[in-house]
This record gives C-alpha cells, sequence and structure tokens, in this order.
C-alpha cells in the first residue's frame, strides 16, 4: 500500500487515499476503485461548480423572493426595501438609505426607462451581478437624470444609436434594476418616484409601481443542499449559456443539470450535490477569513477592502473566481462607484474577522472598535453588524435599524472630545456605552461592514486608517 504521492501507478497497486482505497490490476483501476474516483471527481466538480455559480443564485434567490415576499412579479414592479425588516432579508444590506429595486426580464425585448434626477446611486445588473450601467451619481447622467435603454444579450442597438438615450446590455435574460436614495429628505424620495418612468420597447412611457410598507421578515440567503441545485437549474434553464461556463456546465452534465433538460438526480447525485454545497459554501467561509488573493488595506490590520476585484470579474488573463466567490458569498451587487470609487465620488466597504490579536472575532465576547476622529468622508459613515450564518444584518431580537447599524448621523451616538468614537459590539455593553453598542447572541457569529460614503483622499492615500477590534 502506498500514498498517491508514492505510487507508480503501474501494475497491481494499492493507493491509499483520503477518500478511500484505490487498487489497480494491470494498469487498470477495478470497477469499485472507478467508481470511487468518479465520485471524487464530480463532488470536487460540485464545489467547484458552488462557487462558480454564486452571483447567479445569488440574483435569482432574490428575485424569486421578492416576488413571493412583496408581489413584485409585474412588469415596472419596484420594491422599496426601508425597514429593517424589509432591508434584513438582502445579503450584507446597507442600512443607512432605502434601496429601491425591480427584477426584469429582457425576454419580451429592451427596457427603455427615465431615470430622475436626484442624489442616488444605483445601476442596472446583469444576473451574474455585473453592471451593464451605472445610474445615478455615478453614472452617466451625473445625477442629473436621463433616459435608458436596456438590451438583452442578442438584441439590436441600432434602433437607439440616435435616440438620446445610454444603451445598456446585458448579457443575461434577466436583470435587476437597483439604486440607493442618500437624501433622507422625505421629499427627495418622492420626487424620485413621481419622475420614474418605464415601458417596454413599442409601449407608451408608464410610471412604475412602488411597493412599499409591507415590512415582513424575509430572506434572500441562498438555499443550502439540493434546493441549492434546483434553483441553479431553473436559472439556467433562463439564461444563455456564455464561452466563458462552457467549461463549469461540463462539469454539472453528469450530476443531473443541463439546459433543456429535466433535473431529477438519482440517490448517487443527491449525495454528491448535497455534500458538494455543504463543501462550497465552507471554501467560500475560509475564502472570506483568509482571502489569499490580497492582503489588509491597512498594513498591520486585518481590515480588508470587500470588494476586491474588477467590474468585468476577469482580466486578460484570469477569471477573478476566489474574489468574486467571496464577496457574492457574502453580498450582493457591484457598480462603477462600488468598485473603482474616487475622491468624493462612490462608496468604500471594508471588512474584517479578525480582532487586534489576529484571533477570530466571536459572539459570546465583547469589543471595541475605535474610529479615529476625521473619517474621510464627504457624505458620511456607518457601521453595520452582520450574521456569518445568513451574511444578512444581524438578528439580535432589536426591531430598529440602529440595535444593528450605527452612523455618523445617528444624533444618539456619544463621540469622544477629540472627535473619535469608541463603537462597541458584543453580548453586553460597557457601563455607559449603551448608545454606541450593537449586541451579538448566542453563537451566532458576526462580522461588519465600515462603508465610508464619498470617500476623500486620506482614505485613498491611507493618512487615516481604522485600528482593529479590541477584544474587551
Amino acid at each position: 500500500m502506498t500514498s498517491p504521492r508514492d505510487a507508480s501507478l503501474t501494475g497491481d497497486e494499492t493507493i491509499e487515499t483520503s477518500f478511500g482505497t484505490i487498487r489497480l490490476e494491470q494498469n487498470y483501476p477495478t470497477d469499485e476503485s472507478s467508481a470511487l474516483l468518479l465520485d471524487q471527481l464530480d463532488l470536487q466538480r460540485a464545489c467547484q461548480a458552488y462557487l462558480w455559480f454564486l452571483p447567479l443564485i445569488g440574483a435569482a434567490t432574490w428575485r424569486d423572493q421578492a416576488a413571493e415576499t412583496f408581489g413584485a412579479s409585474g412588469f415596472g414592479d419596484f420594491v422599496v426595501y426601508q425597514t429593517l425588516r424589509e432591508k434584513r432579508g438582502i445579503l450584507t444590506a446597507n442600512l443607512t438609505t432605502p434601496y429601491i429595486g425591480s427584477f426584469l426580464s429582457l425576454a419580451d425585448g429592451p427596457v427603455l426607462f427615465d431615470y430622475p434626477a436626484g442624489p442616488t446611486a444605483g445601476g442596472v445588473l446583469d444576473f451574474w451581478q455585473r453592471p451593464a450601467v451605472d445610474l445615478g451619481q455615478t453614472g452617466p447622467d451625473g445625477g442629473e437624470g436621463g433616459g435608458y435603454v436596456v438590451l438583452g444579450p442578442d438584441a439590436d442597438a441600432t434602433p437607439y444609436e440616435d435616440s438620446g438615450r445610454v444603451v445598456a446590455r446585458c448579457a443575461t435574460v434577466n436583470c435587476l434594476i437597483l439604486f440607493r436614495v442618500l437624501d433622507s429628505d422625505p421629499k427627495t424620495m418622492e420626487s424620485i418616484k413621481d419622475n420614474f418612468r418605464i415601458w417596454r420597447e413599442g409601449s407608451d412611457p408608464a410610471p412604475a409601481r412602488f411597493i412599499e410598507d409591507v415590512d415582513r421578515e424575509w430572506s434572500a440567503t441562498p438555499a443550502r443542499g439540493l434546493r441549492f441545485w434546483q434553483d441553479l437549474d431553473a436559472a439556467l434553464q433562463q439564461e444563455p449559456v456564455r464561452e466563458v461556463d462552457k467549461g463549469v456546465m461540463a462539469m454539472l452534465e453528469p450530476l443531473g443539470i443541463a439546459p433543456g433538460q429535466p433535473f431529477a438526480p438519482d440517490a448517487r447525485q443527491k449525495l454528491i450535490l448535497e455534500n458538494g454545497a455543504a463543501l462550497g459554501e465552507l471554501m467560500a467561509r475560509a475564502n472570506q477569513v483568509n482571502p489569499r488573493y490580497t492582503s489588509p488595506y491597512w498594513e498591520g490590520t486585518g481590515w480588508y477592502k470587500s470588494f476586491d476585484f474588477v467590474l468585468e470579474q476577469e482580466t486578460d488573463t484570469v477569471l477573478q473566481l476566489d474574489e468574486r466567490a467571496t464577496w457574492f458569498y457574502e453580498a450582493v451587487g457591484s457598480s462603477e462607484g462600488m468598485v473603482n470609487p474616487s475622491p468624493r465620488v462612490g462608496q468604500v466597504y471594508m471588512t474584517t474577522k479578525r480582532d487586534g490579536d489576529g484571533k477570530l472575532i466571536r459572539a459570546d465576547r465583547t469589543y471595541r472598535l475605535h474610529v479615529p476622529a476625521g473619517v474621510p468622508v464627504a457624505q458620511f459613515w456607518s457601521l453595520t453588524l452582520y450574521s456569518e450564518a445568513t451574511r444578512r444584518p444581524y438578528d439580535n431580537g432589536g426591531t430598529e435599524i440602529r440595535d444593528v447599524s450605527l452612523d455618523s448621523r445617528d444624533d444618539q451616538l456619544a463621540f469622544n472630545d477629540d472627535g473619535s468614537i469608541d463603537l462597541y459590539i458584543g453580548p453586553t455593553a460597557p457601563d455607559g456605552a449603551e448608545s454606541n453598542w450593537m449586541k451579538t447572541t448566542g453563537d451566532d457569529g458576526w462580522f461588519v461592514y465600515f462603508r465610508l460614503y464619498g470617500p476623500t483622499e486620506a482614505f485613498f492615500d491611507k493618512t487615516w486608517a481604522l485600528p482593529d477590534f479590541t477584544a474587551l
């Protein structure tokens, strides 16, 4: 008996592997060994497919759950996510500004819309969560509003070349229009809703339908187990296979997933798919905790820039698989303003999973984050608490947004005399610090996003930096 590393792979040989014993007879694997090897091959492929399809399944899950929870299933239906319960369904939702979003199919032709002027940020995303175009302050309209047309993968752009509209093309049949209103004045929200028009090619402009005040708990966290693959199969039946996806699609065929074919896995395939989904998720978490493709943004800390890959998700030489899987495991969406912020424009998302001693942060300990004075933002900053299990805003029993998100516009926060502030996360608040504290519960491990809206020069030149959490 030998190890794979020392095996000759010739003649009669017994090889001990991490997944079982492989026997060769006159160079050939025995039938039992072949079955074992093919099971392992399919398991490895299922793990990689899980990581590959995270952006697609994240978008599809959000669409399906929004339709079920909010009744947003018609053309031009926009959900307004404002309350904690409405936002708590979204992966790593920003809790400081409202979201407005609509899922659309381009199967019936291009979609046109007139985007209103105002302080907004967002974009049109395909179902791989890549922006077809930004909207608002970081988009072509620059916050002044304008006309857009969204084309499907094969639609002809010629009729719109001289239309005066911004032409955006999606690589998928399904897409998402999503934006945030950055001004808290209710009049701004009303103006944006009043001036939004959307229609299909050949129809007349019409007001959008805004679905508000639903205030229900829901979840857009992708399913686990076999349900993950059922949801993936449903999404793949609707979307074209891109050139870059063909290799992974070949991996799925032996597991019973292929366009145009019903998904009916046998007992063997089900077991492999269920194990592959669990292992794939664990691999995604390992990427979160130990991102091998980058280093901390501020040297000597555990803070990473959350969105750490290019908009296209690939370069001239690689598809940024680990980078993409890390982000889309724990979050949704991308835009020019998120990926490539510039001084005073866009947003920055910083995250950490460790304290100042390099230890993973825990739900049963209390931590202090000292935020130095002069946070480099033209707008505001926020610290939001998320569950590692769901990747959604943390459920600690609170009913108000400030129970899980603190920001610089909050007049209940207590700042230090020098303009700095100490924020606390843990099961109990230090005496006198209740207004600066977010509660953790049980063994529900957590992480945070520290967001900078309109980051200024001191962020980019790193003359200002966040220190690590300190365990108390």
